[in-house]
């Protein structure tokens, strides 16, 4: 690692010249980004602006060909495997929802509170008083105490999506990584959505990704736009959605 950056500090999430190839493309390329604790910060930019790929070094999955990637200004990312991460407190929720479709909403999150503990062997658990509060409490966050006994599979698409956030938030993460989540929703589930993610940013760092501009600014957060794997612009929705390039390469389209 080079030499420590002061930002690091206070940083709960710290990349600096982040820089990944596949076969001669610079997918990242001397990408910088920093989330301070208790953010929530919006990303933007085309397809191919490396939006992905900076989920994946961020979660383990990809490996930089070179630079920092620093949570909570002590832990190195770039030398740590996918599970490590994951139990350091950074949660990633896909763009397509995977519930367990033949379980109740209310079984998918003890499913999700349980996975470090062999769930499907433990479906019958005995409920504590504390987990079952856990679970009461993520019911509420993702609105859908109402529907807690119904199947996972008869629900709307829009409802999966937040059972899958509800089971990341069951993981306790400190930092959650959101892709895509509004994709298919009505504007009422998008709507919704943002209320609920701006809840959950009360006690967690939020990481959205998104391609929806009506929906980033119901956020109304930093938001940081990506282009060729670098940072292109970065401020409020109104200083980057009237930034001259970024009306070029993405907004422009």
């Amino acid at each position: 690692m080079s030499e420590m950056d002061p930002r690091l500090t206070t940083a709960q999430l710290y990349l600096n010249g982040v820089s990944v190839s596949f076969d001669g493309f610079k997918a990242l390329n001397n990408l910088a980004l920093t989330v301070e604790p208790g953010e929530m910060r919006a990303i933007i930019g085309p397809n191919g602006a490396g939006k992905t790929t900076m989920m994946d070094v961020i979660t383990g999955k990809t490996r930089p060909d070179d630079g920092d990637v620093i949570f909570e200004g002590t832990r190195d990312l770039t030398t740590l495997d996918e599970a490590t991460i994951a139990n350091l407190g950074i949660g990633r929720k896909f763009q397509k929802p995977t519930v367990f479709e033949m379980h109740s909403v209310e079984d998918n999150l003890i499913l999700a509170l349980k996975a470090d503990r062999r769930a499907f062997a433990n479906l019958r658990w005995s409920e504590t008083a504390p987990e079952m509060e856990r679970i009461e409490s993520i019911l509420k966050t993702i609105r859908m105490t109402a529907t807690r006994h119904r199947l996972a599979g008869s629900l709307s698409h829009g409802q999966k999506q937040w059972l899958e956030i509800g089971m990341l938030l069951a993981q306790e993460p400190k930092l959650l990584l959101v892709d895509e989540p509004v994709a298919g929703m009505t504007d009422a589930e998008t709507h919704q959505t943002a209320e609920l993610l701006k809840e959950i940013n009360r006690e967690k760092t939020v990481i959205v990704v998104e391609h929806d501009m009506t929906f980033v600014r119901a956020l109304g957060v930093k938001v940081t736009c990506l282009h060729e794997g670098s940072v292109l612009a970065e401020g409020s929705i109104d200083q980057v959605s009237t930034d001259e390039r970024v009306i070029e390469v993405y907004l422009g389209r």
